[in-house]
């Protein structure tokens, strides 16, 4: 029982540690977009991250399958999609609120698996939807006043991530992690890059200001370490568990955003942000 409980603790304990990390990560996220359009901190990100995947496999070879690649290609096109739209909110609304509409990935998981794996929802799955999509509405205060675009995308965000997760639970058992990743940071290069090619809405730039790729290695660095310890942390606890301690990394957000120099959120948004952590929670628990 004690070591039962020892290993709850540590799964606990090291999601705490990578919801603090993706709150940091978040945080030179913003940092950087004062300086960069949000499609080059991700065309970048992903090239650094696409260089360290690939030294990875220069050491531990793998083989790809040839008969799932249009599922490989589209988890890279949801999760690209996903972090464009993450990054384009953290650098347009404050970073608690960008990380809180991003957190409505679960619930669009939950509607996903009912319509393409043909899962059931339990009577609680279902008003635990409802209380969520309830805290997007007060973060979006539609009260009388046009709703943000900002915020619509935001949701959108978590909408993509959880069509990501859906495709991930099709292909885990078929491609090699590192395999997986690299299909999502390829794709995350590819579609800054096409647009800066057919559009004048991005340019993607050489910087030489070494302040700039000292950020972008930066978020490299805490996004690999914030994925080795959700890893981790989901290897030795119950899911559930994991997934109620991962909401700390609202708090967090918030935090850093104030630090940073978002304003605290209004009565509005708390509600919203408890209310969306309410249904989480509600969802990820069996």
């Amino acid at each position: 029982m004690s070591e039962k409980l020892k290993s709850m603790d540590r799964g606990a304990l090291f999601m705490l540690i990578s919801a603090l990390l993706g709150a940091l990560n978040g945080a030179v996220a913003k940092l950087l977009s004062q300086s960069i359009d949000p499609l080059e901190i991700v065309f970048y990100r992903n090239l650094l991250g696409f260089i360290i995947i690939l030294l990875t496999l220069k050491k531990f070879s793998v083989t790809i399958d040839t008969s799932k690649l249009h599922l490989l290609f589209l988890r890279g096109f949801f999760g690209a999609v996903a972090m464009v739209l993450f990054f384009y909110t953290i650098a347009t609304i404050p970073l608690g609120e960008a990380v809180v509409l991003n957190k409505t990935s679960p619930f669009f998981v939950t509607i996903l698996a009912y319509y393409l794996m043909k899962e059931t929802i339990s009577l609680r799955t279902f008003f635990a939807l409802i209380i969520g999509f309830l805290g997007v509405i007060f973060i979006m205060k539609p009260f009388g006043i046009e709703i943000s675009l900002e915020h619509i995308l935001g949701v959108l965000g978590g909408f993509f991530a959880a069509a990501a997760y859906a495709t991930i639970k099709r292909i885990k058992d078929i491609y090699d992690a590192r395999v997986i990743m690299l299909s999502f940071m390829g794709v995350g290069m590819i579609i800054p890059l096409i647009l800066s090619i057919f559009t004048p809405l991005v340019t993607l730039q050489l910087y030489t200001n070494p302040m700039i790729w000292l950020l972008l290695g930066l978020m490299a660095v805490i996004s690999t370490t914030s994925q080795w310890f959700l890893t981790r942390a989901y290897s030795i606890s119950k899911a559930s568990i994991i997934g109620v301690v991962s909401y700390a990394n609202i708090p967090f957000a918030i935090g850093f955003g104030v630090m940073l120099g978002d304003l605290m959120p209004d009565m509005y948004t708390f509600i919203g942000i408890v209310l969306i952590v309410v249904g989480g929670i509600l969802v990820s628990r069996k």
